[in-house]
């Protein structure tokens, strides 16, 4: 059993320390993953990666296989997913190439697949606080370790720095936001703006993962003076260097776990499933196992 997941966004499609590599091709009742599973030794400890737009970047964020993507970690074992994230930023504060560890989310999404329940079980999880903390500290710490600075510890023309904490506006994409979307998101108080990471975030609780993302800012979005035009260009140029950085600072993440489950995420389904053992169909049971088997025995 492998218990890190790590899922690599815009620019992180490999970790280069990963050692020991074999491919893990992954069925579920949900469909084909994004791709197959890489796993192998990171920091001496056992993991499985996985490419979140496929080989060679073939699928927009509108068409992810989330449930396929995160049942596919959880039949591996994994128990925290570090997930990495290119992101547009909606304050000064967040410049490119800085990185930001979230605690929030805001959707703008448009009726994706975000939920493993429904066809005869009722589900409800709490997701008040839709990162799991302690994972997300690790993440932060694991940024410091990797040479990033905390914020705001730096000069106006410093080198990158990391922040800890913020709102992602996860919007349908793909089309980048329009002017006026952005200045009201920046209205909102949001932070940073991508197309992918709600969804993760949703399905790995319903499956008790432990869930973290690391955002690469790469970005002003277009509300900025200077980025009122932004272009494929402009965000290519900067995911090389996020792509360094975020191998790193996951490296560094890993080496710090595992850690004592003692968070939200360990047993979000404790109490969530509202439907009567004896109303649940037989064949969704065997289904969905490996997130309820030990609920609805």
């Amino acid at each position: 059993m492998i218990s890190i997941g790590i899922i690599g966004g815009s620019g992180l499609y490999d970790m280069a320390e990963l050692a020991d590599r074999k491919e893990e091709p992954v069925s579920t009742p949900f469909g084909e993953p994004s791709a197959a599973f890489v796993t192998g030794t990171l920091r001496g400890k056992r993991v499985a990666f996985l490419a979140r737009h496929g080989i060679g970047h073939r699928i927009l964020p509108s068409e992810l296989n989330f449930r396929a993507n995160i049942f596919g970690f959880k039949q591996l074992g994994v128990e925290y997913i570090l997930s990495a994230s290119a992101v547009g930023s909606l304050k000064e504060a967040y410049r490119p190439l800085d990185l930001l560890i979230p605690d929030q989310f805001f959707d703008r999404t448009k009726g994706r697949a975000s939920t493993f329940f429904g066809r005869g079980l009722v589900a409800h999880v709490g997701f008040a606080h839709p990162f799991c903390a302690p994972l997300s500290d690790v993440a932060f710490e694991a940024a410091q370790a990797a040479g990033l600075p905390a914020a705001p510890a730096r000069s106006p023309d410093g080198p990158p720095v990391v922040h800890k904490g913020g709102t992602y506006v996860c919007m349908e994409g793909p089309q980048f936001s329009t002017l006026a979307e952005s200045r009201l998101y920046r209205q909102w108080g949001m932070d940073v703006i991508g197309m992918t990471n709600l969804q993760e975030a949703k399905l790995a609780r319903e499956a008790e993962i432990c869930y973290s993302t690391i955002a690469l800012v790469t970005d002003y979005d277009c509300w900025h003076p200077s980025h009122d035009q932004v272009t494929v260009e402009m965000i290519v140029a900067n995911l090389m260097q996020n792509a360094r950085n975020a191998q790193q600072v996951i490296a560094e993440a890993v080496a710090r776990l595992p850690f004592a489950r003692t968070c939200e995420c360990a047993s979000a389904l404790k109490h969530a499933v509202i439907t009567r053992p004896e109303a649940v169909p037989g064949a969704l049971k065997r289904e969905l196992a490996p997130l309820i088997g030990k609920y609805l025995s």
